[in-house]
């Protein structure tokens, strides 16, 4: 079944999907990516991605997150749509999608690692966005086994909250209040956006240098740097090896309220218009060049 509105169609879909292939870049190898083709109106790869179903009860949100493509869905022309809809069935009134990769890498040590997507957000002007938060961001996978957050370490590569052309970069870790990243806000940077159309979000540890304080995590908006950490500022090896040396898996999602954004109100609207699109998801490191007539990325532009 096909949700796409078809008045949207046209607007929504890319028109080739070879066009949302993860770009290569020179000395750079792609490790794991996905650029989400496939049939419109069909669920991701779930060998791909844990598909969340039900309510998980965090940061007093509204919605429950739906396994089906009326919320988590293929748009057939290579991208993702994660759509939060008003919904009076369910607590909180609304429903919406949030996908988590099965696959976990970790910061090369010796490396520089690259994770990176290509987003945009549904055409509902901004004053229609209130309450919806849309993210692409990281876990450390302790937490699927034995941590507790912000233990287990978060980086997220891009929040919006409220429609607000601001996209935020967030690093979350160690203890609750307090601690080294000064929970429950976090270590963060923010840029403005200059409309909701397709943007690079990307995020980069840096692992060549000689000791952990030295190391850093880096994020960009396209090839803007607007944020980093080291372990210095850090300061803890244990605390910093939960951000940039231990394994980590994608997520991402578009939450309704809670309590960073607020609530929706009247004005707010659901569907297509108030959606998170993806192009592509990537992971790249480090030490093999990919040849000539691939995109480079000058070094000035992955941080320290």
């Amino acid at each position: 079944m096909h949700f796409i509105h078809p008045t949207l169609l046209a607007t929504l879909l890319p028109p080739l999907a070879s066009a949302w292939d993860p770009p290569n870049y020179d000395g750079y190898r792609i490790q794991w990516a996905d650029n989400f083709g496939g049939g419109g109106g069909s669920l991701p790869s779930q060998n791909n991605w844990n598909i969340i179903d039900g309510n998980l009860g965090v940061n007093n949100e509204l919605q429950t997150y739906r396994a089906n493509p009326h919320q988590v869905q293929l748009s057939g022309g290579s991208t993702l749509q994660l759509v939060p809809w008003r919904d009076g069935s369910v607590s909180g009134g609304w429903t919406s999608g949030r996908i988590e990769s099965k696959y976990t890498f970790t910061p090369a040590a010796g490396a520089r690692t690259i994770a990176e997507a290509q987003i945009r957000f549904g055409p509902n002007p901004v004053e229609t966005k209130r309450g919806i938060w849309p993210a692409f961001w990281l876990l450390g996978d302790s937490l699927r086994h034995f941590g507790g957050w912000p233990a287990c370490g978060e980086i997220d590569v891009m929040e919006t909250v409220n429609g607000l052309l601001t996209g935020y970069g967030t690093a979350h870790c160690d203890v609750t209040p307090g601690g080294a990243c000064n929970e429950p806000t976090g270590r963060g940077g923010s840029v403005g956006i200059p409309n909701q159309d397709f943007q690079r979000w990307r995020v980069v540890w840096d692992r060549t240098a000689g000791g952990w304080q030295a190391e850093s995590v880096t994020w960009f908006f396209n090839d803007q740097l607007f944020h980093q950490i080291t372990g210095g500022q850090i300061g803890n090896p244990d605390v910093w090896a939960s951000l940039a040396q231990r394994p980590m898996y994608f997520l991402l999602n578009v939450a309704v309220g809670g309590n960073w954004p607020g609530y929706p109100d009247g004005n707010t609207r659901d569907g297509y218009g108030s959606m998170m699109e993806v192009g592509y998801v990537a992971l790249y490191t480090s030490g093999q060049a990919r040849g000539s007539g691939q995109s480079q990325i000058p070094l000035n532009m992955l941080g320290s």
